[in-house]
């Protein structure tokens, strides 16, 4: 999972040669992911609140009236769905989609020093920008995320470490993600269907991203953004890896429990995951991370974006 070494490989071989001598679809996959973040000429960089960074949302369709939890170490989530005009709930977010509208969001709201965001045009650039193309399906996809994130409610539950056996005092912060949008009917939807044109982060959300925000490389969240797992675990390791002093293991149960709520089986999800993670690493190639039986060992590692004031 060394993106370092993925890199080298396309530098000295070529993409196609690398492509050849990696190790199977997860391997040939992960090559070209390295070979098209080589090639961006652009690299403009993103944030993400640090809460989404422990926790994911749901890969996949949920039944509209489920809770989504996900129990991450001392960190946990809950996204409770929102509900429409017509009394209906909309269902909580899910899928690659809602997590780029997330990123946008936040960005677009440290960028300008503004909780108010625009999702028109600017929305739509974004996501060309990241390789989403903006009309029929795609564009029906996008306003049902942006109807989701705008109207469900999400809390974090996490417990304060303390030293020794005695657990700290439990704490939970609860708030939406939007406190006022503006819904318009859509240009190229001929039913009319309301799409959310501008939004207002709610104040604690608001204070919790400028406190706790964490730079992303946009060109990488282009590079993978088909994959939602892949882009959880991008935002996992840039959050996680440059607080690291020592090596540090991570198991699988824990794995499963962070990004892989949705999975059955432990060896499902373990197969999905690895080829998630080769992706990851392939574009953050100061990412060091290793493999083991039990699960993944993290090494400490430079952030994939420099922090800036």
């Amino acid at each position: 999972m060394d993106g370092s070494k993925l890199q080298s490989l396309v530098e000295a071989h070529g993409r196609q040669e690398a492509r050849k001598m990696a190790q199977g679809r997860r391997g040939a996959r992960a090559v070209d992911a390295a070979a098209d973040w080589m090639e961006l000429e652009e690299h403009r960089t993103g944030f993400i609140y640090s809460g989404w960074c422990q926790t994911a949302l749901p890969h996949r369709r949920r039944p509209d009236d489920e809770v989504w939890r996900v129990v991450a170490d001392r960190l946990s989530l809950l996204v409770e769905p929102g509900a429409g005009a017509d009394g209906r709930r909309v269902g909580v977010p899910f899928g690659p989609t809602a997590r780029l509208i997330l990123i946008y969001l936040q960005s677009e709201a440290l960028r300008y020093r503004s909780r108010e965001v625009e999702l028109g045009g600017s929305l739509r650039a974004f996501l060309r920008r990241v390789g989403v193309p903006y009309g029929g399906r795609a564009a029906a996809v996008v306003r049902d995320q942006a109807a989701r994130i705008g109207r469900c409610r999400m809390s974090f539950h996490w417990s304060e470490a303390r030293n020794g056996s005695t657990p700290g005092r439990a704490l939970f912060a609860q708030t939406n993600i939007v406190d006022f949008g503006m819904l318009v009917p859509s240009e190229d939807d001929r039913q009319g269907a309301l799409f959310l044109d501008k939004a207002v982060l709610s104040e604690p959300f608001w204070r919790a991203l400028e406190k706790h925000a964490v730079p992303l490389d946009e060109g990488a969240v282009a590079t993978i953004h088909t994959s939602s797992m892949a882009l959880d675990a991008y935002c996992w390791l840039a959050y996680r890896l440059h607080h690291l002093e020592v090596p540090t293991p991570v198991s699988w149960v824990a794995l499963r429990a962070q990004f892989g709520a949705g999975f059955a089986r432990l060896p499902t999800f373990r197969d999905t995951f690895r080829e998630a993670m080769a992706l990851a690493c392939s574009v953050y190639p100061a990412a060091q991370v290793d493999e083991t039986p039990q699960g993944l060992l993290l090494k400490p590692s430079r952030p994939p974006v420099a922090r800036r004031a």
